[in-house]
């Protein structure tokens, strides 16, 4: 770690810190995917829609008060609409590789927490990076 930079250094920092949020967001995520299927019917495509705007808002937060501490602070509903429309687009990432597992493979649309998985690693980087430059300056 020695070898990198103070800026690169930093930036590690702050992506394991967002890891670290995103691992309780994803435990957000997967209890709310479960309540979706298990408590309110819907289909696994719908319940991993419905449980998208309670982890990206317990992620936003985290991120928030926790990896982008020292970020400029612009108003909550501002940066809230920023982080969304960023996730949005990482939805195409996460929710996409979610719904290409669990329709091929049969094993993960047994224990649709496989797709979420592979989803939430598909997306973190591309939020990650994004976020930093665009949300969290």
């Amino acid at each position: 770690m020695k070898a990198l930079s103070a800026a690169q250094r930093k930036t590690f920092v702050q992506f394991f810190k967002f890891g670290i949020v995103g691992a309780f967001g994803f435990i957000v995520d997967w209890v709310m995917l479960h309540v979706g299927i298990d408590g309110l019917h819907l289909n696994r495509y719908w319940a991993a829609l419905f449980s998208f705007p309670f982890a990206v808002t317990f992620t936003w937060i985290g991120n928030r008060v926790f990896t982008f501490r020292n970020a400029k602070r612009e108003k909550a509903a501002q940066q809230l609409a920023k982080f969304v429309t960023v996730c949005a687009i990482g939805l195409v990432f996460n929710r996409g590789t979610y719904s290409l597992l669990v329709s091929t493979l049969p094993l993960a649309y047994t224990y649709p927490v496989i797709g979420l998985l592979a989803g939430t690693a598909a997306g973190m980087f591309f939020n990650f990076f994004v976020s930093k430059k665009l949300v969290f300056r």
